[in-house]
């Protein structure tokens, strides 16, 4: 019997991260789109907003941050895994980046510190967020890690697999 990499931060058998990802990556791509508010509208509600999305991300990341090396230093198999590297890698490099983009608006003031550093720093996250979210998908879908095995994996018998229904040519 084989069995997918398991997620070693979990309550009952749910991986803690996947349930912590949505809120930082809410928050940084949220802080690009009020970023881009700012530099349309001009007012400094949004350039506040920006900065205090930042530091809410870098909060939330941090909890996720906790969940994912738990899972990543907890099974050998996902540190085998390429794209598990990567995914880690890459979300590093975007929580520094988001904390010297946090920094700089803190200690410059939230607006001034939008043009041009601000916004470089949110959109280079966002990018960097893509592609560390597909390395995440990849590990789930592909290598399967945190997913329970199927039934007819764990008592070793395979099922044939379902047809599809025929569609009739008319």
């Amino acid at each position: 019997m084989t069995t997918n990499p398991a997620s070693t931060a979990r309550i009952g058998q749910h991986p803690i991260h996947p349930m912590l990802i949505p809120f930082p990556i809410a928050f940084l791509v949220g802080a690009l789109v009020t970023d881009l508010t700012f530099l349309s509208t001009g007012n400094a509600f949004w350039a506040q907003a920006s900065m205090w999305l930042i530091g809410a991300a870098l909060v939330m990341a941090a909890l996720a941050a906790l969940a994912g090396l738990t899972d990543f230093l907890g099974d050998a198999r996902i540190r085998a895994i390429p794209d598990a590297w990567q995914h880690f890698i890459g979300n590093v490099t975007a929580v520094v980046l988001a904390l010297i983009n946090f920094f700089l608006r803190y200690s410059q003031g939230a607006e001034t510190a939008i043009r041009p550093w601000g916004l470089v720093l949110s959109a280079m996250v966002v990018g960097i967020l893509l592609f560390t979210g597909w390395k995440g998908w990849e590990m789930v879908y592909h290598h399967r890690v945190g997913i329970e095995p199927a039934p007819e994996q764990l008592s070793g018998k395979a099922e044939a697999p379902m047809e599809r229904p025929r569609r009739n040519a008319a």
